[in-house]
């Protein structure tokens, strides 16, 4: 490690990680929100999400 110059830390820029915190939640809810959708405005059907989850319903 090396200390940076006072110009260099003017220059640092931070909130990379909470934007990519945001931008993964709503990805989220907006795949939530379809399987939902999919679960109530269908008679019968089936949703498979990733991580081995599968819905049917009759």
């Amino acid at each position: 490690m090396i200390k940076l110059t006072n110009l260099e830390m003017s220059t640092l820029v931070g909130g990379e990680a909470i934007t990519l915190a945001a931008v993964m939640a709503i990805l989220v809810i907006a795949i939530a929100a379809v399987v939902v959708y999919r679960l109530f405005m269908s008679s019968e059907g089936s949703a498979q999400i990733p991580g081995g989850f599968k819905f049917t319903w009759e």
